[in-house]
């Protein structure tokens, strides 16, 4: 906290803007030497120095709004990028609603997103120096923000128009005439990024309501009877999303970055699945009202085509198999099939070369055969680890390929490929 107050002072934010961002580790220990052999005490030049670190880490998410933000580190591996929070922007504005309240703002990247996009926010941080820190980021906007739990925010909301969902409006006339309901109320959704209580934990690992903060059991309650947007890890248990949202796996850059799930009227009407895929500066979706049904197994053909990560959380393969006339190379295993040629956003495709056993030998005389000497490596349905692998390889040629070890019924293959330059 007293690195916070040196910083948040105008000759520390003078200080901070003139410093620019620092990219290496070397290049931090240099300015805090030179800060220090300037006179400045030991917690604003920590602070200086490590704002401006952060700064450059967080181009990669916030772009050019990254130099005039500040951060903590926790903050802003959990912040959303502003390319995904402009989007769940534009799903709000899309139902009418004019004001959010984010409760468990973080560093304020979604409540950003939103004001950005001329809604109303209220933001409301359980913590004292993320709540500072995200005052600070949605200043320009002139948003509010709170220290506060979750809980005390949203039962202080009582005066506000909080409109429930209309179970009888299913059909898409119906989700415009909500949306008009409540732009004409000044409707308020709620969006929730809970916490997660211990650090360290793994996406691949279920965890229970009480894990998060504010709890889910809370979250989903408060989702059943406003509209709401909860932002989740996509490794979530799908068993336990309540029965009637829309959950929407988002992917950004061949990363899946996140589950949220919408209710009342930001759920659009006879979806329950939705896979967002966003590459740079656009996105393609596709949408279910159920998980798909798998698409039949077939041969290898001449492509091998991996679905994107939205796509297999959302347990939509199927759908997009059929859209290309591609198959399953095994029931159990995320990867399709084709003989022809095809790009989509939705999968990364590979033009198969040569299959064989895996195993290094048979791999190796294949990379000789092909001169290949860089090579990627992909797995999925082997316990293999690609860097112990790579080693057992003899790697000597000029070109370059992708090495796909995965498993076919009992069968463990190798597949020798080139990847298909992805849909733009």
């Amino acid at each position: 906290m007293s690195e916070l107050r040196a910083l948040l002072t105008p000759d520390g934010l003078e200080l901070l803007d003139a410093l620019g961002p620092i990219e290496s580790t070397g290049e931090v220990a240099k300015a805090v030497s030179r800060l220090r052999a300037a006179g400045h005490s030991p917690d604003l030049v920590s602070a200086v120095v490590g704002q401006a670190h952060l700064r450059a880490k967080a181009t990669a998410k916030f772009g050019e709004f990254a130099q005039r933000m500040l951060f903590t580190r926790a903050g802003l591996e959990q912040a959303t990028r502003l390319g995904v929070g402009a989007r769940h922007a534009q799903r709000l504005r899309a139902a009418g609603i004019t004001a959010v309240a984010d409760l468990g703002c973080g560093i304020g990247g979604d409540a950003l997103a939103f004001a950005g996009a001329g809604l109303e926010v209220l933001a409301v941080d359980a913590d004292e120096v993320t709540a500072a820190i995200a005052a600070y980021n949605l200043a320009p906007f002139g948003s509010e923000v709170r220290h506060g739990t979750a809980e005390d925010a949203y039962a202080a909301l009582g005066d506000v128009p909080l409109p429930r969902s209309d179970a009888s409006d299913s059909a898409e006339a119906g989700a415009q005439d909500r949306g008009k309901r409540a732009a004409q109320s000044g409707a308020r959704a709620i969006w929730m990024d809970p916490a997660r209580r211990t650090s360290g934990h793994s996406e691949t690992r279920r965890v229970s309501a009480e894990d998060y903060s504010p709890s889910l059991d809370w979250a989903f309650d408060v989702a059943s009877q406003v509209p709401t947007g909860i932002k989740l890890g996509p490794a979530h248990d799908r068993d336990a999303l309540p029965a009637d949202c829309e959950a929407q796996w988002v992917s950004a850059d061949g990363s899946v970055v996140e589950l949220v799930v919408w209710t009342g009227v930001l759920a659009r009407p006879g979806i329950r699945r939705s896979a967002l895929v966003i590459r740079g500066d656009r996105s393609y979706e596709l949408t279910s009202g159920a998980d798909a049904e798998d698409a039949p197994v077939r041969e290898l053909g001449a492509y091998l085509h991996e679905p994107d990560g939205a796509v297999i959380r959302a347990r939509l393969i199927g759908d997009v198999a059929r859209s290309l006339d591609a198959g399953m190379l095994d029931e159990h295993i995320a990867y399709l099939t084709s003989d022809a040629a095809f790009t989509s956003p939705f999968v990364q495709s590979f033009r198969v070369r040569e299959t064989m056993p895996a195993n290094p030998k048979a791999i190796s005389d294949a990379l000789k055969r092909h001169d290949i000497g860089t090579i990627e490596i992909k797995k999925r349905g082997m316990d293999v680890d690609p860097a112990a692998f790579r080693k057992k390889l003899t790697l000597k040629g000029a070109e370059t390929a992708t090495l796909i070890l995965t498993r076919v019924g009992s069968r463990r293959l190798a597949i020798l490929a080139d990847r298909v330059p992805a849909a733009s």
